[in-house]
């Protein structure tokens, strides 16, 4: 959906509360008082849902992003909408000028509430068969009073340590014999330390099946055979670059560019939230227009609660 389309599906605040209610419906609202999913009435006059077992109310943000928010409707679906319209996405100064926000906190919590609602989505998801897998290290904010005392290089607490995984399926055509590689979906996490016990935990927590893992040579990786079928290791160089860990350092490459060029200084706290947004839409790369309809329903779905 772009901006034009936007403006004539949603001209005002109840064609917003309808679209949201639509989508409510159709995934389910969770009681808070039964403490599952029930059957709800809506109350059109008070605009609110009852709980058909204990007549709970709960409110169209409730159990939502946008839930305990005083802002419009029409403004989340917009924030959505630009969240959504663009491979890079925006900084948080550029959506405050776009949603007309008087303040720049409210605009970073707003941003950070979908942010957490794409990272909430895409862990139902879970890796299988021939998968690639990598760590990066990306540079962090940290406090003025220790930037003195910080160490280099790979060491450095500058650098925080992201675990990236991508399915990776060989194929071959069999007219010309060339040999090339599909790629399925990603899996980015923050990691307080690279060693045996982190990666193991990664993997068995984002991984099912008999999964066939390829990796370089690092030491870390000594023990993986432990939660893999298979474990290819190949040395670092043109060779896994180029092949065997193809698209996972595409990914790593992907999002180094988008954060510094995009984001400039990210904090430690939030680094898992900007690795969010940029596998949701990595994860949905051919969705084209309909990203924006899949991200309210992420936003909608009762598990945000």
């Amino acid at each position: 959906m772009n901006l034009i389309e936007f403006t004539g599906h949603f001209p005002d605040e109840e064609s917003c509360e309808q679209y949201i209610k639509k989508y409510r419906e159709k995934s389910g609202i969770r009681c808070k008082n039964c403490e599952k999913i029930t059957r709800h009435y809506w109350f059109a006059n008070g605009r609110f849902f009852e709980c058909s077992s204990c007549r709970r109310r709960s409110s169209l943000k409730s159990g939502t992003v946008m839930e305990n928010s005083k802002l419009p409707l029409r403004i989340w679906l917009l924030a959505m909408l630009f969240m959504s319209a663009t491979k890079k996405g925006f900084s948080c100064l550029e959506l405050q000028r776009q949603l007309g926000l008087s303040r720049y906190e409210t605009t970073f919590r707003l941003m950070h509430r979908i942010r957490s609602a794409m990272g909430q989505r895409d862990e139902l998801y879970i890796l299988s068969d021939m998968i690639e897998y990598d760590e990066c290290y990306m540079e962090t904010v940290q406090e003025n009073q220790i930037l003195g005392q910080l160490k280099r290089g790979k060491g450095s607490q500058k650098q925080t340590a992201v675990a990236v995984a991508a399915e990776s399926v060989p194929l071959e055509d069999l007219d010309s014999g060339q040999k090339t590689k599909r790629c399925g979906y990603f899996k980015m996490r923050v990691m307080d330390k690279v060693d045996c016990e982190s990666v193991n935990a990664f993997i068995r927590a984002n991984t099912v099946g008999d999964v066939v893992l390829f990796t370089d040579k690092n030491t870390a990786y000594s023990k993986i055979e432990e939660v893999v079928a298979t474990h290819l290791a190949v040395p670092s160089g043109k060779e896994s670059v180029n092949d065997t860990l193809k698209w996972v350092h595409k990914a790593i490459s992907n999002l180094k560019r988008t954060l510094l060029g995009v984001y400039h200084m990210i904090t430690y706290k939030y680094l898992q939230n900007y690795l969010n947004e940029f596998v949701y839409r990595l994860n949905r790369r051919y969705f084209g227009k309909g990203l924006f309809e899949r991200l309210v329903i992420a936003g909608t779905y009762p598990y945000v609660q």
